[in-house]
């Protein structure tokens, strides 16, 4: 055991390291040995990417510790070789190229070697400018910044373009109406919502030629050598365009064709292709007949999703995979973060223990993409701990470890906030998947509209007894007022740089704009058990204030939009009218 410290004398910089290739050193291209002495710093690697992991635990014991360092010796490499982090822009929050390069720093500080932007429409294709005009899509020039910057950092920017289902806003498009499987909405089998055409008609001639052109343009701005072609949830297949050929065929060996007809014009363009596996999961004796050299992504986003049992079949197979678990913040605005965590811990377990070859950590935008960045990042850097190394992970540490390198904030405050907000939906008493209702009521959709996401939002208020619903609000409040708290105390200290503060109040702001709007979810619920119980005057004085801090709160989200997201909110936000309509209206459900 080594004692003693290391002091640096340059300033704020990383000290000076001597590096040697060494195979002493870990058996993997990311593994390393760091020794600090009190005489110096010795780093020893196979390969660069092992010194690039090298010095981000250097930054983080200088973070740590300061100018002082402590005498020890580090032997470091991760449990799976891709490390990931998959960002929906297609739900109403395209960020500005700014706010992704800023997110590329973090998470290369925190290990993460690989990149992913979800699209499905948010990229400016030169036809299609009608289909992306008003949600602020990135343009090729921006992408190709990023991916250059990505490249010094060390992360894989992997192009990411949903290629069979997911395509409602391309199919709206008059050139594009006749690729669809199904030409109208269409009752889902639940009778609660309506789905709308979003799936490309396998045995349309237009189809394939439709998606090269996608490709030639898209793909030329990334160095990567993989290419994500989604093709997950194709709900409409065998419904409208492919029946007849679903009926002969089998549904699942019609998908399994049109997925190999892709894999060939990914091949053709020199990727790797990766795709979702939730179709192919569905017919078990189709996933050996896959074509080789492919990449299978197996998500799940519960706490008991079984990755044990789903990854075997691909295991079993010879078909490369990943394990993609959630930050579980979409439709919760505030986070679901208790569910998250034993998410995130059992992708991890059952991806080392079947042989996984990468880890995506997915951050979702269904019902609009309301919450922040902001929201995600206690998630992403608990992923980014357990993709490295599950079994020295820790929850305990995360407040710690944000606080320092992604809040900049040396209070604590804002991180232990984040952290005990994702909690706050414990206090309802009520599990759904891939929500809460602290998101879902205030973002629910009109119900004439029969919207799929948040459509259970209106519903909640008969199901969660008044106590349960202010308890949530009390824990809410606290938080709040931390949040508050820690943002003035940023703002009075001088000696933070201008963007170390700027950076702060930003996120600061986020998150209390995210407890304000979980908030008014709860207010909504009380307003409509007051109209439902026939309280007249009480149901009143909710309407009442529950417009005036709806108003605020459209006014500062808009404010706040442009610090970090292109175009503008209309695509995120406009539940916050809907639910001031609804007040006006007395309408509950």
């Amino acid at each position: 055991m080594l004692r003693g410290t290391f002091t640096v004398t340059n300033g704020n910089e990383l000290p000076a390291v001597q590096t040697l290739i060494s195979r002493q050193a870990p058996g993997s291209a990311e593994g390393y040995c760091l020794k600090i002495t009190s005489k110096g710093i010795e780093i020893l690697c196979r390969e660069p990417g092992g010194f690039r992991m090298a010095r981000a635990t250097l930054r983080q014991l200088r973070a740590q510790y300061g100018s002082k360092l402590p005498c020890l010796i580090i032997r470091d490499w991760p449990d799976f070789p891709r490390r990931g982090v998959m960002l929906d822009i297609s739900r109403g929050r395209v960020p500005k190229l700014q706010t992704l390069l800023d997110l590329a720093e973090k998470l290369a500080a925190f290990k993460i070697n690989e990149l992913q932007l979800y699209t499905e429409h948010t990229f400016a294709y030169r036809r299609y400018k009608s289909v992306w005009q008003s949600w602020g899509a990135l343009t090729a020039q921006e992408i190709r910044t990023l991916d250059r910057h990505c490249r010094r950092l060390g992360i894989d920017l992997v192009p990411n373009q949903n290629s069979f289902g997911h395509l409602r806003y391309f199919l709206t498009d008059r050139r594009l109406k006749k690729l669809a499987e199904i030409s109208r909405p269409y009752e889902a089998d639940t009778r609660d919502f309506l789905r709308r055409p979003t799936t490309l008609a396998p045995n349309h001639p237009g189809a394939l030629p439709f998606l090269r052109g996608l490709y030639d343009e898209l793909l030329p701005n990334f160095s990567s050598r993989f290419f994500n072609v989604g093709c997950d949830e194709t709900w409409d297949l065998g419904k409208g365009r492919s029946q007849k050929l679903c009926a002969q065929k089998g549904q699942g060996r019609v998908y399994a064709d049109f997925l190999t007809k892709i894999q060939r014009e990914v091949s053709t363009r020199g990727k790797t292709m990766m795709f979702w596996g939730d179709i192919i999961l569905k017919y078990p004796g189709l996933i050996r007949e896959l074509p080789k050299g492919i990449i299978a992504l197996n998500w799940g986003y519960e706490a008991d999703h079984p990755f044990a049992k789903e990854t075997a079949q691909f295991a079993n197979a010879k078909i490369p995979f990943y394990v993609c678990p959630g930050t579980a913040t979409w439709q919760t605005l505030i986070g679901k973060h208790d569910n998250a965590i034993a998410n995130l811990k059992s992708a991890a377990q059952a991806g080392k223990k079947s042989g996984a070859i990468g880890y995506l950590i997915t951050d979702w935008g269904d019902g609009g993409h309301p919450q922040p960045l902001a929201v995600s990042w206690p998630m992403f850097a608990a992923g980014a701990a357990l993709a490295w190394n599950a079994k020295t992970f820790s929850a305990n540490n995360l407040a710690q470890v944000i606080s320092r390198e992604v809040f900049k904030d040396g209070t604590g405050k804002m991180a232990n906030a984040a952290l005990k907000l994702g909690l706050a939906h414990s206090k309802l008493g009520v599990k759904a998947v891939n929500e809460t209702p602290l998101g879902t009521v205030i973002a629910a959709p009109k119900p004439a509209d029969r919207e799929l996401f948040c459509r259970n939002g209106l519903k909640w208020f008969a199901k969660i007894p008044a106590s349960k619903i202010r308890a949530a609000m009390a824990e809410i409040d606290k938080q709040r007022a931390f949040l508050r708290g820690g943002a003035s105390a940023t703002s009075r200290h001088r000696s933070k740089s201008k963007s170390t503060v700027h950076d702060h109040q930003t996120a600061a702001a986020e998150l209390e704009l995210a407890a304000r709007m979980a908030m008014e979810s709860c207010y909504f619920m009380l307003w409509q058990q007051s109209v439902a119980g026939g309280k007249k005057a009480e149901a009143k004085q909710l309407a009442r204030r529950g417009i005036r801090e709806l108003a605020k709160l459209e006014r500062d989200f808009n404010r706040f939009w442009p610090r970090r997201n292109q175009a503008t909110p209309k695509h995120c936000a406009p539940f916050l009218r809907w639910r001031m309509e609804d007040y006006r209206r007395g309408f509950v459900a």
